[in-house]
């Protein structure tokens, strides 16, 4: 297959459709937009839908909607529209309904600096929404990877029907890049679950499967569904009950603790003989690799750790680097963030520092070297 100019944006409306998504409801923000102008041009092609609501709530609730009745859906957003997606986030992850949900970072917090680069939005991926949740977070690092990780995203979605946040940056976003995307035949597509047993045989909607996952049938299909926020049992009705609330709640975190291992997605160079560290994600790791780069021909001993996934959080990877190496360099376009995960994860066994941007404008590899510099000279001086 030839080699196309993309940009990020249109890179992920490109994996979700070959992923199977066949809808897409959304509201036009900046820096994703032309997602939204990705799907409009594309769905109608294959026989999906792409509606335009009239607000960010409006879209959150169109796609749930749609994914219960069977499609495989995408929607996306940045900052404000994010926030205004919370509630319904969290409905999603309680009824367990596949949905990916790709923000594309910009500068807040409020309506901030449109199409500014940031990442200030990690904390919020992981606990927007309120109560205790589940939650898979994934961010590429290029038009490539925001590819191949929109599919990974749908995938998981439906494997684990849970929502699945793709977390772009405004750089990827707008990135271009000459990129060779694969085949639909060269792709794994993970299917919609389907029931495993009749009405006659006692299905109940979240009765979990052997993974903890439950088999929902989808709306339309002659089952009884009963759909709720509120804490319910495998019949999908409420409950009052202690017992049934601390099992429902424990069994959505184990469905993805368990398959943890597989989820968590790391790049690690150079750090067979580091001595530091620098960690970074998305956009950023871009500029980070290179400081990294540049730091090595001057005969510093320092690696690169790239956080492909974000959630689950890569605590075991991170502990077992902090014991073999004397400093962490978290780099981040925001005031200080997944440096607090990186520092619960080392566990105190070597230096965590953070080097931290949020002016609107993207790192300079020569800012990360100074700040690797610094980070030996404090470690050095200890």
């Amino acid at each position: 297959m030839s080699a196309r100019l993309m940009q990020g944006n249109e890179a992920v409306a490109e994996g979700a459709l070959l992923a199977g998504v066949r809808f897409f409801g959304g509201y036009p923000i900046t820096p994703s937009t032309e997602i939204a102008e990705g799907m409009a041009k594309l769905l109608p092609q294959v026989g999906g839908t792409f509606i335009q609501m009239e607000d960010e709530i409006a879209s959150m609730g169109v796609v749930l909607g749609a994914s219960l009745a069977g499609k495989k859906v995408l929607t996306a957003s940045s900052g404000p529209g994010i926030s205004l997606k919370q509630e319904l986030i969290g409905y999603a992850a309680a009824t367990e309904i596949p949905v990916v949900i790709v923000n594309v970072q910009r500068v807040g917090p409020s309506t901030g600096q449109p199409t500014a680069p940031s990442q200030g939005d990690v904390m919020q991926a992981r606990w927007g929404t309120h109560g205790d949740h589940s939650i898979i977070v994934l961010s590429p690092w290029s038009v490539r990877e925001a590819f191949d990780l929109a599919v990974r995203s749908v995938n998981y979605a439906e494997r684990f029907r849970t929502p699945v946040i793709l977390l772009m940056d405004e750089i990827v976003g707008h990135l271009r890049e000459s990129v060779e995307l694969p085949a639909e035949s060269e792709i794994e597509i993970y299917p919609r679950r389907a029931p495993k047993k009749s009405r006659a045989e006692g299905y109940e909607p979240y009765a979990p499967d052997e993974d903890l996952v439950p088999n929902i049938a989808n709306f339309g299909e002659g089952y009884h569904i009963h759909v709720t926020g509120l804490i319910h049992d495998e019949t999908g009705f409420p409950s009052g009950s202690p017992k049934v609330t601390r099992e429902s709640i424990k069994r959505m975190h184990e469905k993805i603790s368990r398959a943890a291992d597989e989820i968590i997605d790391v790049q690690e160079e150079f750090m067979d003989d580091a001595e530091f560290a620098v960690v970074a994600f998305g956009g950023t790791s871009r500029t980070a690799y290179e400081a990294v780069l540049s730091a090595r021909k001057r005969g510093v001993k320092v690696g690169f750790v790239r956080l492909v996934t974000i959630f689950p959080f890569a605590d075991k990877i991170i502990s077992e680097l902090a014991k073999k190496i004397r400093g962490l360099l978290v780099a981040e376009l925001n005031y200080g963030q997944i440096v607090g995960e990186v520092e619960r994860a080392a566990k105190g066994q070597c230096a965590v520092k953070l080097c931290a941007k949020y002016d609107m404008t993207i790192f300079e590899p020569e800012e990360i070297e100074a700040a690797i510099d610094e980070m030996i000279s404090e470690v050095d001086g200890e």
